[in-house]
């Protein structure tokens, strides 16, 4: 049987985030894509098409979500979910959120059996087929 990856887009400014995220969702079988600011993400998501997005709220130059507004607005990303990640005590409006694909919300700091098991229930686990 062949393992078909999910595809995930994982965005932060802090080096530390998405080398301890990247490393855990390539651990369980996962192509993960990362980008440092919500400008290079929003590049990505339109050039790659990844089945999840998991985005910091704070960051340089876009943030998470003027990011997530973006994405729902355009038709090649509109449908890809979004799960924001938040500094602890930082609230997202339901108002803004509905008006974005962030079907999900942690805060900082999380739990990375939380976060595995949120993706889980937003995307499911890696396909297998045969060959």
């Amino acid at each position: 049987m062949l393992q078909i990856a999910r595809k995930i887009l994982i965005i932060d400014d802090e080096a530390y985030v998405l080398s301890l995220l990247s490393s855990k969702f390539r651990q369980v079988g996962d192509d993960v894509l990362t980008a440092v600011d919500g400008q290079e993400g929003l590049e990505i998501a339109r050039r790659e098409s990844p089945h999840l997005i998991i985005s910091d709220y704070q960051m340089p130059v876009l943030n998470g979500l003027d990011l997530a507004q973006r994405l729902k607005a355009d038709p090649t990303t509109a449908r890809i979910p979004v799960l924001m990640l938040t500094a602890r005590g930082h609230r997202l409006e339901a108002d803004d959120v509905s008006r974005t694909n962030i079907r999900c919300v942690l805060p900082k700091p999380f739990s990375t059996r939380e976060l595995l098991s949120k993706v889980e229930q937003l995307v499911g686990a890696p396909q297998r087929c045969a060959l």
